[in-house]
């Protein structure tokens, strides 16, 4: 008896087609930038989803509004910095936190959430397609243009 219930279950693969993706908008100027990123991260990925798989990308479109206002807790405003090497010698390059908020504040959480993101074929697409982030509350992003991509 037991042995046609086992053979007579299947297993379920989420499917993309006609899948419509929600719509998430984070305020930075809320909580602190890790907080902030595991949240986005956990939606980009679609975990937040009961029908979540790794190798479908199921997750939802993400908007951060507010990135000038980032909250950051610690010491971190004083000893995180940025590093970039071109693999020449001499050629390390340090921007500390302050430097790269007044140069470009999309890009403290953008790293943050980049490396939280699993390393594999959609990082891409969930970085660069689903993820939005904006200098203030002004995202000028239409129904439109969310369900676009």
């Amino acid at each position: 008896m037991s042995q046609s219930i086992i053979n007579s279950t299947k297993t379920f693969r989420p499917k993309t087609n006609g899948y419509v993706r929600d719509v998430y908008v984070l305020d930075a100027s809320k909580e602190p930038v890790g907080r902030l990123a595991t949240k986005a991260a956990r939606i980009l990925m679609g975990k937040n989803r009961a029908d979540y798989s790794p190798d479908v990308n199921m997750g939802g479109i993400v908007v951060i509004i507010n990135s000038d206002k980032l909250v950051f807790t610690g010491k971190k405003p004083e000893k995180k910095n940025y590093f970039k090497h071109t693999g020449r010698p001499g050629s390390l390059k340090v921007v500390t936190l302050p430097q790269q908020m007044k140069k470009d504040s999309t890009v403290p959480i953008y790293k943050a959430i980049r490396n939280m993101i699993p390393r594999n074929r959609l990082k891409d697409i969930r970085m660069n397609q689903l993820l939005h982030i904006f200098k203030d509350e002004n995202h000028g992003l239409t129904q439109k243009m969310i369900t676009a991509n």
